[in-house]
């Protein structure tokens, strides 16, 4: 039996809670690397030299820079997209005149899962904002393109307000969700399309398949969201941490910029440490959200 809607909501958005702060923990340092070589693709030769650059810099602490932000981040973002994934399930449901408890089809929990990034995006773009003003506060700095200022999370939101008022924490935003609407449809698609394949070869439910399938799939989730929307977040990246010298062009003038002036290849740069994080990353979430709300469906008798 499906439970009230209120509850059903707060178990999704625990869960979803849980799934984003296992995402942090276990990739973090992979995270700091992806976005300095997205800002300054010129300056590292690669994902080991920008990680070993990083140490010798800033030692371990350099690595893990941006990891408040991001854990409010990911907690904030994950809780809201796995509470809106829900209520789009239940949405496209009505619409397709199902049961409340009927079994969605691989493709229509994609569609739910697009459309509750939209919703994620709004959480997401403040804080994974000061998230990259920090991971790439010491290029910046030593390449002349600010002061030298403390490299703090309240001294980044205060910069903020004070330079660009409330509205500086939504820089990026349109590109944010132009890179969450496909990249989660792909993201739930596969994740669910591993699963059920999974499922079928081992000829159980998908809800026990497993800690090693889970991971894997939610991994393979990743790897496929970042292969189709990694130049936009390469964007996103770039205008969230240049609007730090000013007012900064949107997508589309960015976009044409990096490909005019660096080449395609800049918008695919961190792309390494990215596919290298996604399967820990990726696959802790979907471990943590899948378990936990596992566990309050029992509690609650669900």
């Amino acid at each position: 039996m499906a439970p009230h809607p209120a509850v059903q909501a707060f178990i999704d958005l625990s869960a979803g809670a849980i799934g984003g702060a296992a995402c942090v923990f276990s990739g973090q340092p992979l995270d700091t690397a992806k976005v300095k070589m997205q800002t300054f693709p010129n300056l590292y030769r690669g994902f080991i030299h920008c990680f070993s650059a990083t140490y010798k810099q800033v030692g371990l602490r350099g690595l893990y820079q941006g990891t408040s932000p991001a854990l409010v981040a990911n907690i904030a973002e994950n809780s809201v997209l796995f509470m809106s994934y829900g209520f789009c399930q239940q949405v496209i449901r009505f619409t397709a005149g199902l049961h409340n408890d009927a079994v969605l089809s691989d493709v229509q929990k994609a569609c739910a899962g697009s459309v509750a990034s939209i919703f994620s995006s709004l959480v997401l773009c403040p804080t994974e904002l000061v998230k990259c003003r920090l991971q790439a506060m010491y290029e910046m700095e030593a390449s002349g393109k600010i002061a030298k200022s403390q490299n703090t999370v309240w001294s980044v939101v205060k910069s903020i307000m004070k330079n660009e008022g409330p509205q500086g924490f939504f820089q990026g935003l349109t590109t944010t969700i132009a890179r969450e609407v496909p990249g989660y449809f792909c993201f739930f698609g596969a994740y669910e399309l591993c699963r059920t394949t999974f499922a079928d070869n081992m000829k159980c439910e998908k809800d026990d398949i497993g800690v090693a399938p889970i991971m894997f799939s939610g991994g393979f989730g990743g790897a496929c969201l970042w292969l189709i929307v990694y130049p936009f977040d390469c964007v996103k990246s770039r205008i969230q941490v240049m609007s730090m010298t000013g007012k900064q062009d949107g997508f589309c003038k960015t976009f044409m910029t990096i490909t005019r002036t660096e080449g395609v290849r800049a918008l695919y740069s961190g792309l390494t440490p990215t596919m290298v994080r996604t399967f820990p990353a990726n696959g802790a979430l979907f471990l943590g959200y899948e378990a936990s709300r596992k566990l309050m469906m029992e509690k609650f008798d669900c």
